[in-house]
């Protein structure tokens, strides 16, 4: 459920931010991609984060909607309002980065392609191929921070689900290193395949499902305007 709102917020803002920085820095400029892609995954990780929270602790707990608005309303309680964006800036660390990278490589690799087979907007296998590229290419450097996450989230779970004390690491930087002093630099890549399995895909059938829709709606416009 959460992935639909998710995804309309970041498509439709990095749609509208693209539009709105062509106009400042010009059609061409290779930092529209980065900038906007880096924007819009920020706000929709801002407005998602609670949502984020709250389907965690129903993972974990198999709460009712009553017990989980109990839950939530003792957070806020003893936390205040900011305690429902833990988790935030992990989430941030990963996905900012790796929606600059996607989106920079996409629009690189879509340029090339539509040059390729002479077409002036992409086609499907054009979306879908620049998709899973760029998709690729963003999961693997993006990884550690993957990883990072993963570690916090295990953390949450063993204090709130198994009743193990947290330990010290508050910062991602200090899991980082925790890590890399507990199984080396590999481990910071630790299932770069099964990563990749999950996001490449992913990305390629959104992003060639957008462009696909994008592109028949603006057709449909323009045979309504028309008549």
């Amino acid at each position: 459920i959460m992935a639909i709102p998710t995804t309309v917020i970041y498509f439709t803002c990095y749609d509208q931010l693209s539009e709105v920085l062509k106009s400042r820095l010009g059609k061409d400029d290779e930092l529209i991609p980065v900038l906007a892609g880096s924007l819009s995954r920020f706000g929709s990780i801002t407005v998602m984060s609670p949502l984020e929270l709250i389907r965690t602790r129903m993972q974990y707990h198999k709460l009712s909607y009553k017990q989980l608005y109990t839950c939530i309303s003792s957070k806020v309680a003893t936390g205040g309002w900011i305690s429902l964006w833990r988790g935030w800036s992990s989430t941030v660390l990963r996905d900012v980065p790796f929606s600059a990278m996607y989106w920079y490589n996409y629009e690189h690799f879509k340029k090339i392609m539509c040059k390729e087979v002479g077409a002036h907007e992409p086609t499907f296998f054009v979306a879908f191929t620049s998709g899973i590229a760029s998709g690729s290419i963003a999961a693997v450097i993006t990884l550690p921070f993957d990883v990072v996450k993963t570690h916090r989230q295990t953390e949450l779970w063993e204090s709130e689900t198994l009743k193990i004390p947290q330990r010290d690491c508050t910062s991602n930087w200090a899991v980082m290193r925790k890590i890399v002093a507990k199984n080396g630099i590999t481990g910071l890549f630790a299932g770069i395949i099964p990563r990749l399995f999950k996001v490449a895909p992913a990305c390629a059938i959104m992003i060639s499902t957008y462009e696909y829709g994008k592109s028949f709606f603006s057709h449909l416009n323009e045979k309504t305007s028309q008549h």
